[in-house]
Parts: structure tokens; C-alpha cells; sequence
């Protein structure tokens, strides 16, 4: 445990030395010690007309690189750089211009070392002619603002942790909303689409168009076993994503039919289209160990509210004209019956 330090006597510029200033002495001294050790801070008694150290206690001394012996008795100009000592003065001089108590914070470099301290300043009222004294107590916030940079970048650290996750279960939530095989997206999820467009068209008085497509059954590749089933699978999944808008969905609606919303648009716009899509998929060639394999797809196109008034009728109109399709013969878009209004 550090002993109060004793008062130095080193020769001042007029001659004193620093048991010849009005310090209150080693009494209050030896009291301002033992609060410092009990707290881990310094102190120091300075002369402001001099600028020296009458009093430093071992804690400080050791912070400035300094023995206490060899810290008394000398001014600021031999301990910092110009841009320290500058703020130093100026705190001081705050301080004194007051005449209270004044924290401040500093940054100072000390033997190639940045550390940082709060000095609460107070200057002494004493008898003696023409020398004030300041008070200056230093507690050591090099830790506290170390441990907020580690604490600050570990709360960045757990926000980076919480975003990545956040992605991570958007991700693994839209995985859960799309089928393995072809990429699009579950029934479930496309019929809760498909409801939600139905309301806003109602409100809007606006189309929308519903399509099923199907392989067609004489080039169903599965006589060439599940593996070619799968690549066509993939290539029509992929064609369809590629032939949708962002605000379109689609899905695999089930084991033989894939279904596609076109938001905002009617019969002749969803007819081309559709038609534009056929075309790439009986072009479409793919090749599985050496051997080519082609497909072709019926579509059946139905439209909200021209060829039905509701979801569920709606449905019902597309499954009808995609079978209509396969009844021509398949690698055919066909357009399901507008109902007409009667008076």
C-alpha cells in the first residue's frame, strides 16, 4: 500500500521551497492521501504564480512517468507536449476565473502512451500574498473508457450476431415457403397471395390473372425415371420465375400442375405471356448422362373478375381451360370462357 507521500523541498525560482509556501501542510495532506489510495486517484497541490508542484501524491507521480521527489518542484511545461499543457492552462485558468470547484477531461501523452483523466479543480484559499493555490484531483478514466470502447463494440458485435440471424430466419422462412424441387413458392403461401389479391382488386376494380401449367403427358419425362423428372422440374420452375414480375407469384400447386398470378393483368395481356412462355419451354433442351430431353407444357388461363367473381370459381375456370388445353392435344395456351352479364 502506498505511503503518504512526504513534502518535497526543491529550490523554487524566488528561492522558496515548497515547506516555505502557504500549504496547509502534511496534516491535510496526509487526509487527501489516504481518500486517494481508498479510491485509486492523485492529487496535486500546485503554485499558479509559479506554475510548479508544491504537492503530488505517489499515485500521480507515478501516472506522469515521475518520482514524487522529482515531480514537485516542477511546472507542466516539463511533463506534456505544447497541446497538453495549452489545455491544462486553460482549465486552470477556468478554474480560477470561477472560483469553484470545475471538472474537466483530458487526453494526455505520456511517454508515448495516450491516457485519459477527469481532474476536478479547486482553488485554496490561503493568507499568503499574491500565490494561489489550486487543488487538482485526477482520477484515471483510461479503464472506464476502455471498457465502454470493448463494451461498445461488443453491443456491436451483438447487433451484427442479431442481424445475421434476423437474415438467417427470413431465409429459412422463405426456404419453408418454397418448393425444394422447383424453387417457387408452397400452395399455402401462393393461395394466401391469391386471397389477398382477390381483396384488392375488389376494392380497386381492378384484373388479375391465374394460370395452371402442366407437363404434357406424351413427353412426361418420367419414363426416363425421377432424376429427369427433377431436371425438367428445375427448368420449368426456372422459366416461370424467369417470365414473372416481382409483383407476380408462383408455385408448384401440386404433384402435376404449377400455378402463376399475374397482378394487375387481363385475359390478352396473361395470353401472350403465357404463349411467350410455352414457346421457351418447347424450345427448352436439356441434357441428362448424353441424352436430350425436350418438354412441353398445357396452360390454362383465367381472369378476376371477367371469367369469375371468386377465388374459389376462379380456380375452378382455370382448371377447366388447362384441361381444355390437354383435350387439343397439349403445347397449348388456352383461355377460359368470359361469363356474360345478363340484364
Amino acid at each position: 500500500m502506498e505511503q503518504p507521500a512526504s513534502v518535497a523541498k526543491p529550490a523554487a525560482e524566488d528561492g522558496r521551497t515548497s515547506s516555505d509556501s502557504p500549504w496547509a501542510g502534511e496534516g491535510l495532506q496526509a487526509w487527501l492521501q489516504a481518500i486517494a489510495l481508498a479510491h485509486g486517484d492523485g492529487f496535486a497541490v500546485k503554485d499558479l504564480s509559479t506554475g510548479r508542484y508544491l504537492v503530488a501524491s505517489p499515485a500521480l507521480a507515478r501516472w506522469l512517468g515521475r518520482d514524487v521527489a522529482d515531480l514537485v518542484g516542477r511546472p507542466d511545461a516539463d511533463l506534456f507536449d505544447s497541446v497538453a499543457l495549452a489545455a491544462l492552462r486553460a482549465a486552470e485558468q477556468t478554474a480560477l476565473a470561477q472560483g469553484g470547484v470545475l471538472r474537466s477531461d483530458h487526453r494526455l501523452e505520456v511517454s508515448g502512451v495516450r491516457q485519459e483523466w477527469c481532474v476536478i479543480r479547486q482553488t485554496l484559499d490561503v493568507t499568503g500574498p499574491g500565490q494561489p493555490l489550486m487543488l487538482s484531483w485526477w482520477i484515471d478514466s483510461t479503464v472506464v473508457s476502455r471498457r465502454d470502447a470493448q463494451t461498445r463494440a461488443t453491443l456491436g458485435q451483438i447487433e451484427h450476431l442479431q442481424r445475421a440471424n434476423e437474415a438467417l430466419r427470413r431465409e429459412l422462412s422463405e426456404h419453408a415457403l418454397r418448393d425444394e424441387a422447383t424453387g417457387l413458392h408452397s400452395r399455402a403461401h401462393f393461395e394466401d397471395q391469391l386471397r389477398r389479391e382477390a381483396d384488392l382488386s375488389s376494392r380497386e376494380h381492378r384484373e388479375f390473372a391465374l394460370v395452371f401449367i402442366a407437363v404434357d403427358n406424351d413427353r412426361d419425362p418420367q419414363a426416363h425415371g425421377r432424376a429427369s423428372r427433377a431436371l425438367v422440374l428445375d427448368a420449368l420452375g426456372r422459366l416461370v420465375r424467369g417470365g414473372t414480375r416481382a409483383m407476380d407469384s408462383s408455385c408448384r400447386y401440386d404433384d402435376s400442375r404449377f400455378a402463376v398470378l399475374l397482378s394487375g393483368v387481363g385475359l390478352a395481356t396473361a395470353h401472350s405471356r403465357m404463349e411467350g412462355l410455352r414457346r421457351q419451354c418447347a424450345t427448352q433442351i436439356l441434357v441428362q448422362e448424353g441424352r436430350e430431353l425436350g418438354f412441353t407444357v398445357s396452360m390454362g388461363v383465367a381472369s378476376y373478375p371477367h371469367t369469375a367473381q371468386s377465388v374459389d370459381e376462379l380456380v375452378v375456370a382455370c382448371a377447366q381451360a388447362l384441361n381444355e388445353a390437354g383435350r387439343r392435344g397439349g403445347n397449348h395456351v388456352t383461355l377460359a370462357s368470359i361469363r356474360l352479364l345478363r340484364d
